[in-house]
Formats: structure tokens, sequence, C-alpha cells
């Protein structure tokens, strides 16, 4: 299992755009991968889910993965978000 915590700094949180590209980035990945916002935890190969926190600048969420390719999934969703400039 991997896991790393990550500050939102984007102006809008994680809206439609940016939730997009982690579904889709998560979603090429074999593991069980979940994305936490204030003890609240989904799937984040599903675009409802993570809609469904409404993070917004500031918030702290965790990214966890849970496989045979969890520290890839991790570090390739690091990736995008600081490519994004999502998250500091």
């Amino acid at each position: 299992m991997s896991e790393k915590t990550f500050t939102i700094i984007d102006e809008t949180g994680i809206h439609a755009r940016p939730a997009t590209l982690l579904v889709s980035t998560a979603s090429k990945f074999k593991s069980d991968m979940q994305i936490a916002y204030k003890g609240k935890s989904v799937n984040l190969k599903s675009i409802m889910g993570v809609m469904s926190l409404g993070v917004p600048k500031g918030g702290e969420i965790t990214i966890s993965a849970d496989g045979e390719d969890a520290e890839e999934a991790v570090a390739g969703l690091e990736s995008v978000l600081k490519k994004e400039g999502l998250a500091g």
C-alpha cells in the first residue's frame, strides 16, 4: 500500500476538469485507489465520487493505492497534481 497527502493550491479546488484528469490517470493503474478528504474516502476511479468530495483551495487530500502497482499509481497522480498546478 502506498499513500501520500497533498494540499490543494488551485483557486477553484478540484472541480470537473481536474477531477476528470485524476480519474483518467487513476484508471490507468490496476491498484485499488482512494482519495480522502475530511474523513470521507471515495474510489479515485469514480468521477462522481471525486466530485462529491467538493475539495476547495487549501483542502488536504490523501491519495492511497493498494495493489501491485501502488507506488507507481501514487507517483503518477502526484505528477498530474503538480503538473496541473493543483497541489503543492
